[in-house]
């Protein structure tokens, strides 16, 4: 079967690859849809990131290079013979983290994770095997093209639930790509009064007030905390830093009203200089969030089932397994106007 290969920076191959054996804990999904996400980015413009090619990491028996992808959703194929939840026929979304699973879900995460589709085969292809444990079935109201969006927009919830978002409070998301996107669309669902999203692409702006964010500002163009404090003179009460990079966390910050807090959402690809006295002057809280928990994403699949999350507007193309490099990775790369790109692969609804 084909599949999207990485083998490192600049060299994602369309290969032949050989299904594996099913084992008795594992589903094999047949994957209908699979988005590409900013960490596979990452992992195509300067990885190895994520993905192990020194050493095996420990929660997989796999080292590069491997099948990426992990935002994907598919029907169940064949079930190993100790899987009891699931059945042949299923409509599934999957939750890509493996963990060690030996602390409260809230910090297992930071035991140590890995992420089927950077640390081990993913869904780029026509049949993936993944954990019963990390299987989710999805809604009649929702489609298999919907279920690709759940891993990300699970990123989105679990950042808002991380900055304690209360209805009524003004927000400020720095960086308008797909996950501050859907960050602003959680955002949104979760109550907040003033949604003021940041970027330098005036075309992802108005992707944003389109999903939902009430005040755009091209931050090329304006000083971005001091327009930010025009709409909301003490600071917002929570700022979100997606972009990751130095300026926009800094002004994340000044943005954020005393005892606000500020929540790190993206994956900074380089070290900043930076100085913790920057918060005491301020009173700012600093805090961050990777992945979501199991709660987290079943909460997106509930809260996407009844329409009260709607990511569907980010989806800005629709591609072949085999244009993946040059009409999904390269695409993101060198087009601005992109969000989030789908890959076909059964293509079933």
């Amino acid at each position: 079967m084909k599949a999207a290969v990485w083998h490192g920076e600049k060299d994602i191959r369309i290969e032949e690859v050989e299904v594996k054996p099913l084992k008795d804990s594992q589903v094999k999904v047949r994957v209908a849809w699979a988005g590409i996400c900013g960490s596979d980015l990452h992992e195509y413009e300067e990885g190895p990131v994520f993905v192990p090619v020194n050493e095996e990491d420990p929660l997989t028996d796999e080292i590069a290079p491997l099948t990426m992808g992990h935002e994907f959703a598919g029907v169940i194929e064949e079930v190993g013979s100790n899987v009891t939840k699931f059945k042949v026929g299923d409509r599934v979304a999957i939750n890509p983290t493996i963990t060690y699973g030996n602390k409260p879900e809230d910090i297992d995460a930071y035991d140590g994770f890995s992420f089927i589709g950077l640390h081990g085969d993913g869904g780029f292809t026509k049949y993936a095997n993944v954990p019963e444990s990390n299987i989710y079935l999805l809604p009649d109201t929702l489609t298999l093209q919907d279920g690709a969006l759940i891993e990300p927009t699970a990123v989105a919830v679990q950042a808002v639930k991380e900055g304690a978002l209360q209805f009524g409070d003004t927000v400020a998301i720095f960086g308008a790509g797909p996950i501050g996107l859907l960050t602003a669309i959680a955002a949104k669902a979760a109550g907040a009064s003033k949604i003021i999203v940041l970027d330098l692409s005036e075309t992802r702006l108005e992707k944003a007030k389109e999903l939902g964010a009430t005040h755009i500002i091209n931050s090329g163009e304006q000083d971005a905390v001091k327009a930010i404090r025009e709409l909301v003179p003490d600071g917002v009460d929570v700022s979100f830093e997606v972009a990751g990079v130095a300026p926009t966390f800094k002004q994340a910050i000044d943005a954020t009203r005393a005892r606000g807090t500020m929540v790190i959402v993206s994956i900074f690809a380089r070290s900043i200089e930076w100085n913790p006295i920057h918060l005491t002057n301020t009173g700012v809280k600093i805090t961050s969030s990777i992945a979501y928990t199991p709660t987290s994403f079943q909460q997106t699949v509930d809260l996407m089932g009844t329409g009260q999350l709607k990511p569907q507007g980010i989806i800005t193309d629709q591609i072949q397994l085999d244009d993946i490099v040059e009409k999904g990775f390269e695409a993101l790369s060198n087009d601005k106007s992109q969000a989030k790109i789908l890959v076909e692969l059964s293509g079933e609804k």
